[in-house]
Order: structure tokens, then sequence, then C-alpha cells
């Protein structure tokens, strides 16, 4: 098994950032810290320090994906054993750690250029985590943040990377439409990585979306709420997913990518699952729709 036990935190460049304080505070009642660090904002979603933060910027990328490994010495010994495979790795500093919040940190050049981080001792806040309009908080704990997919033109290397270079476990895939992914697992949670062939115009390395996954089935459904109140734009409707079973929401956020909320995601047993290929990824809802740009232009050409 590998020494990685749950996808820790992603950090994110953005270029409207008054836009997704707006969308975190009214969609998700997510915690903004209010002692991050200048351009930042850092956001928590459980006891931990904080597991998103936000870079103001001028462009939107995905920055970084933070990996949490048990123990120190596993920490270390797993360091080691990329080292000895040749994998560039780099010791994080005392300023870096002190960002993530973590006792130790080491930087890994993954495919597409994206750097991934494998993390020891994750900050616990002394003031309890609760969401601003009483909701019921975020499954976590030991199955981490959620999940994020990436994009890639060379999906067989990057998924080869992910398995025997990071030791994330095949879960499924689903072929539909002209996309292929594939979900992979480092916990019971059904996937914390996913990653997607290359489409439109999705670059390699491009974030895809990243999910967060509530304690309850009634805080995404009034979510969804807020959104057609206040007309978020949705990408996927309400619906339910045919490889992890979560019942969820998809939302174009100010920076392109999307973000998924939702409930009831499936925990994978590995000593009886058995990966398989699904025709598509949804079994009802999850309907497609046109991000504004779309509209607009269509609307201007009419």
């Amino acid at each position: 098994m590998t020494p990685v036990k749950a996808l820790g935190y992603i950090g994110c460049s953005i270029s409207d950032s008054k836009a997704w304080e707006k969308l975190m505070f009214e969609v998700f009642a997510l915690q903004k810290r209010n002692d991050s660090p200048k351009k930042t904002l850092q956001y928590r979603i459980d006891d931990n320090h904080h597991r998103l933060s936000l870079y103001k910027s001028s462009q939107d990328k995905l920055d970084y994906i933070g990996w949490e490994v048990e123990t120190q010495d596993e920490l270390d010994d797993f360091a080691a054993d990329l080292k000895d495979k040749g994998v560039k790795i780099t010791h994080a500093d005392s300023k870096l750690k002190a960002e993530r919040a973590v006792m130790d940190l080491y930087i890994i050049e993954g495919p597409d250029g994206v750097q991934n981080e494998i993390f020891f001792g994750p900050v616990q806040d002394y003031v309890p985590f609760n969401q601003a309009d009483g909701r019921s908080g975020f499954n976590t704990e030991d199955l981490g943040m959620g999940h994020v997919v990436l994009a890639s033109a060379n999906r067989e290397s990057t998924l080869d990377w992910y398995q025997n270079i990071l030791g994330l476990t095949l879960s499924d895939h689903i072929y539909w439409d002209g996309i292929e992914a594939t979900f992979m697992h480092c916990n019971p949670r059904h996937h914390s990585l996913a990653i997607m062939n290359t489409v439109g115009p999705m670059k390699n390395g491009d974030l895809g979306h990243f999910m967060l996954e509530a304690n309850s089935a009634d805080d995404v459904g009034r979510a969804y709420d807020v959104v057609e109140e206040k007309k978020y734009p949705v990408a996927f409707t309400y619906g339910k997913h045919t490889n992890d079973l979560t019942t969820s929401f998809y939302l174009y956020t100010p920076s392109n990518w999307l973000i998924e909320y939702g409930y009831g995601g499936t925990l994978i047993d590995d000593e009886i699952w058995e990966p398989k290929l699904y025709n598509s990824p949804k079994i009802w809802g999850h309907n497609h729709q046109l991000p504004p740009e779309a509209n607009e232009d269509a609307a201007a050409r009419k």
C-alpha cells in the first residue's frame, strides 16, 4: 500500500478574488481565514488549518496538490524511495511549511508540470470549524479533502505515474462521448484523483474540477436552492453518478473550471472491489448546461 493516506489540500491561482469569495460564502458556506497570507484566500472545511488556498493573480490555474502521509517516518521513507527511483524531489523550507500549515513537506513535479506535494502533520486549529449557515460540515477526516480531476493528453503515462510513483490504486473508468476518465483512490473514498483526456480548450495539467462532499444530502439540496435563487451558473444539474453513486451538482467557477458538491459517495473495500468500465457518468440528472459566455455568444449572434 502507498504511504499516501488522503488528498490533503489544493492551491489555485485566481484572477477574480471577489467573485470567488462570494461563491465560497453564499453557496458552500466555507470559513475563510482572517489570518491568511497577503493576496491569499485560505479556506477551512474541517478542523485542519485550511484545505483550499486561492492566490490572487492575473491568471487562473492549478498551482499544487497536497497528499497526506500518516507519520514522519513514513514521509521520510517515501521521499527516500522516490529519490532512489530517480524522481526529482525537494524538501520544503520552513516558510513554505508554515504557509501550508504542516509539520513537514516535500515537493515533486508530476506529469504535465503539476506540482504534487507529500506532507505530514497538518495543523489542527483550536477553534472548531463551523459553517456560516449551520450546515453539517464536510466528509473529510480519514478520507481527505474530496477529489480533483486533471486533464492530460498523455493519459496512460500520467496514470502510470500516479499509480506507480505516488501509489494510488485504480477504482474504475468511464468512457463516453469522446471523454475517457480513469479514477484512483488512496483510501476508502471511491476516488481522490481522476485523469481525463484533454477536451475542447483544456490543456495538459488543467484542473477539470475539484469536489467537496457534504455530511448531509440536505446540505447539498439547500446549496442548490441558493444556486437557483442567486442564479449561479450550473454546469451539470443535480444528479447521480454511475461509478461512485454520489448525488451532486456542478457549478462553473469564476476561473472556468468546475466545483462539484455532493453527498453519499461509495466507499471501497480493496479486498472485494472490482474495477469496471462504465459508458455513462450518470444514472439520472447531471444534464450539461453551457457556460454563461456561450449563452451570451449565442444571443449576440441572433
